[in-house]
């Protein structure tokens, strides 16, 4: 058996919220056009989970999230070069963790948004996710 993956996968809560995402009930997470985030995207499993981050405003992680289908051609790429994914809602976290609290722990210094700031969908290690589930109240 193939060992559950964590990622992070960022979304403008004015363009897509974790919210938005829960009235869906599932969501397609589409309009990835930077080769290593799409690369991300087809790696993803069915059953892999996500932390849902607030970019541009909030700059937080607020919830999890699942993914519900491996990825398919983007509907949004006329050219069909880009990927998409199925996203279900799993829970919003206790508490959100800020990008300025991830920035501070030295357990995350590592950690590939911070490494790659602009990638919007980057792999988690297990211990990150954890230290970030801790930071999180969960």
């Amino acid at each position: 058996m193939v060992a559950k993956q964590y990622w992070l996968m960022k979304s403008e809560p004015d363009v897509y919220s974790y919210d938005d995402l829960v009235a869906e009930g599932e969501g397609t997470w589409d309009g990835v056009r930077n080769y290593s985030a799409a690369n991300n995207l087809r790696t993803m499993k069915v059953g892999d989970e996500a932390f849902f981050y607030h970019s541009n405003i909030g700059l937080e992680i607020v919830a999890i999230i699942t993914i519900s289908q491996e990825h398919f051609i983007d509907p949004t790429d006329e050219k069909a070069r880009f990927v998409a994914v199925k996203v279900k809602p799993a829970h919003k976290l206790k508490q959100p963790v800020t990008l300025k609290a991830i920035k501070a722990n030295p357990n995350l210094a590592e950690m590939e948004m911070l490494r790659q700031s602009r990638l919007s969908v980057a792999p988690v290690r297990p211990a990150e996710w954890k230290e970030i589930l801790k930071m999180a109240g969960e």
